[in-house]
C-alpha cells in the first residue's frame, strides 16, 4: 500500500526544480532576442565610428523632400544630407528630376487654368443668353400689360356707353321682356 501511495503523489522538490526551469525558460526566449540585438549593436557602433568619416552637410541648400506623415523614418532625412561620395552625376540627375517634375506640373496648371477660363467663357454665354431671354420676357409683359390696360379702358368706356345708351332705352320705354314682343311686332324704334 505505501507503494500505491507514493506513485500518485509528485514530489514537491522535482516539481519546483521544473517550475523553475519552465520559467527561466520562457525568461531567456522573452529577453534573450532584444538583448542579443542590443549587444550586437552596442559590439558594433565603435568600429563603426572609427570607420566613417565626419560629414560636412549643407542641408539649407538642399531642397527639402515633402515625406507624408507616417511614411518615413528618421534616417530617410539622413540619405537627403550631402554626401562627398555622390557623383556630380547623380545630383544632376535628381536636378533634371526635379526639372522634369515642375514642368509637368506647370503644364498641369496651365491645362487646369486652360479648362477654367473656357468654362467661364461658356458661363458668360449663358449668362447672356439667359439675360436676353429675360429681356425679351420683360419687354412681353410691358406689352401684354399696356394692352391689359387699354382693353380695360376700353371695357369701362364700352360699360359707360352701354349704361347711357341703357338709361335712354328705359326713358323711351323699353324693359326687358318688351324687347321680344317689339321685334316680333314688327316694329323697330329709334333711340
Amino acid at each position: 500500500m505505501a507503494l500505491n501511495n507514493r506513485a500518485g503523489s509528485c514530489n514537491p522538490a522535482v516539481v519546483k526544480t521544473i517550475i523553475i526551469f519552465m520559467g527561466v525558460s520562457l525568461l531567456g526566449y522573452l529577453v534573450g532576442p532584444p538583448l542579443y540585438w542590443h549587444l550586437n549593436e552596442a559590439l558594433a557602433k565603435p568600429s563603426a565610428a572609427l570607420s566613417c568619416p565626419v560629414c560636412n552637410c549643407d542641408c539649407d541648400s538642399r531642397p527639402a523632400l515633402s515625406i507624408p506623415q507616417g511614411l518615413g523614418n528618421g534616417s530617410f532625412t539622413d540619405c537627403v544630407k550631402h554626401d562627398p561620395e555622390v557623383s556630380g552625376d547623380t545630383e544632376k540627375n535628381f536636378a533634371e528630376l526635379l526639372t522634369e517634375e515642375l514642368k509637368l506640373r506647370e503644364t498641369e496648371a496651365l491645362d487646369s487654368q486652360q479648362r477654367a477660363d473656357m468654362a467661364l467663357l461658356e458661363a458668360k454665354k449663358l449668362t447672356s443668353q439667359y439675360q436676353k431671354e429675360a429681356d425679351k420676357c420683360n419687354s412681353g409683359m410691358e406689352t401684354c400689360e399696356e394692352a391689359r390696360e387699354k382693353a380695360e379702358a376700353a371695357l369701362v368706356s364700352q360699360k359707360q356707353e352701354t349704361a347711357t345708351w341703357e338709361n335712354r332705352a328705359r326713358q323711351k320705354g323699353w324693359k326687358d321682356g318688351v324687347k321680344a314682343n317689339v321685334q316680333s311686332q314688327g316694329g323697330v324704334q329709334a333711340f
